[in-house]
């Protein structure tokens, strides 16, 4: 199974893509999407270069299934708002190409790659180095998304097994009125 990894940034989204056999993993590709020479002001065309950028990926690689980061409010309400809308013009990439999406937290991947949640991105680097066994170690981006490649390849046969066992039932204690959830 061959799995992209996304891990979406306003400036730069990087990608990351490895071939999953049982245990076995294996580099395909990682880089970044950068949206620096687009006028800092020009969030629409940023957001058209990350969606024009993970489409032209998904293209050229033919991923089985994608994976992206779960963004959290960061101290700065502005900063998370524009990372949403960086993550949400990468998943609709995605969706629109016909990919199945999962999610994963920061705090996950770095719990699946490197064994403990919080660790740094120099932790995250050297183990995709040696778990994909890369001569060099990946640019932060592009370590991040081969990471949540890595747990999805790890966590997600297990996860679909699950939801195929049992069916998803309605959170009481997140709906609003008039049976609407969030």
């Amino acid at each position: 199974m061959r799995i992209l990894g996304i891990d979406p940034g306003l400036q730069r989204t990087g990608f990351g893509l490895i071939e999953a056999e049982g245990a076995r993993l294996a580099y395909v590709a990682s880089g970044t999407i950068s949206t620096l020479e687009a006028p800092r002001g020009d969030l629409p065309l940023r957001l058209k270069i990350i969606f024009e950028g993970v489409r032209e990926v998904v293209q050229r690689y033919t991923p089985d299934c994608a994976c992206a980061e779960i963004v959290f409010v960061n101290v700065n309400p502005q900063s998370t708002l524009l990372l949403g809308q960086a993550r949400g013009a990468a998943l609709a990439a995605l969706v629109s190409s016909g990919l199945a999406v999962s999610e994963y937290t920061a705090l996950q991947m770095k719990k699946a790659v490197v064994g403990h949640g919080l660790a740094s991105k120099a932790q995250v680097q050297e183990m995709v180095k040696r778990l994909l066994a890369l001569p060099a170690l990946p640019g932060k981006d592009a370590a991040d998304a081969l990471g949540l490649a890595i747990s999805h390849a790890h966590v997600g046969a297990s996860m679909l097994a699950l939801a195929q066992a049992t069916p998803l039932q309605r959170r009481q204690h997140a709906q609003y009125r008039k049976g609407r959830t969030y």
